[in-house]
């Protein structure tokens, strides 16, 4: 498809600098019409279930996500269509009522702690990035966002990274680094990275103009 928007995946453990990449990657296309999906959207809704049941919830397995819907969002998006991105309650643990209606455009980060690990997302891509940060590092910007941002207590933030956050990092999300194109230690620091796959990216916008 000649209009074909450019599809960036970029992956990483929580508090790896995810974030940070994809907004330094968006400030430097500003220019391009560009827009960014988060995976963390696309938690299964959880209202069939009861407030205590959804606080048991495993936020970092594969199964935590609605794949379906997002893939066929990213395919929509591929195809030019609109879509209405949900949005996640992090204080219920669940979806809630509001969307965000997104327009297709030139280029589309995909973002998340397991793009990777679903063979239907990795082959969406047309680049694929992992940003790889030491532990130490990822657990205290976890915190710091959890409590600030998402209302949790520094017992829960902690007793959810130990029985369910380092243990799903080891054994899914740690194992996708293999399917990237790129590995960006330190995240969103890593300037030279990052200026590395700027430029690759707009050298594949070139050749689409």
């Amino acid at each position: 498809m000649e209009n074909k928007p450019l599809v960036i995946g970029v992956a990483g453990g929580s508090g790896s600098g995810k974030t940070s990449v994809t907004k330094a990657i968006y400030n430097q296309f500003t220019d391009k019409s560009i827009l960014v999906l988060e995976q963390d959207y696309y938690y299964k809704d959880q209202s069939d279930l009861s407030f205590e049941e959804r606080l048991n919830t495993n936020y970092d397995h594969p199964l935590a996500f609605d794949n379906d819907l997002f893939i066929q969002h990213i395919k929509d998006l591929i195809a030019l269509k609109s879509i209405e991105k949900p949005v996640y309650d992090y204080t219920l643990h669940t979806r809630s009522d509001e969307v965000i209606r997104l327009v297709p455009k030139d280029v589309i980060i995909v973002e998340g702690i397991l793009i990777l690990e679903d063979i239907r997302l990795r082959e969406l891509m047309d680049i694929k990035v992992f940003v790889d940060t030491d532990a130490d590092l990822r657990i205290i910007r976890r915190l710091l966002r959890d409590i600030k941002e998402r209302g949790r207590s520094l017992d829960s933030v902690i007793d959810q990274y130990l029985n369910s956050v380092r243990p799903a990092h080891l054994q899914f999300i740690e194992a996708t680094k293999r399917y990237a194109d790129i590995i960006i230690p330190e995240g969103g620091e890593n300037h030279v990275a990052i200026d590395i796959l700027s430029s690759k990216i707009a050298t594949i916008l070139s050749k689409k103009m």
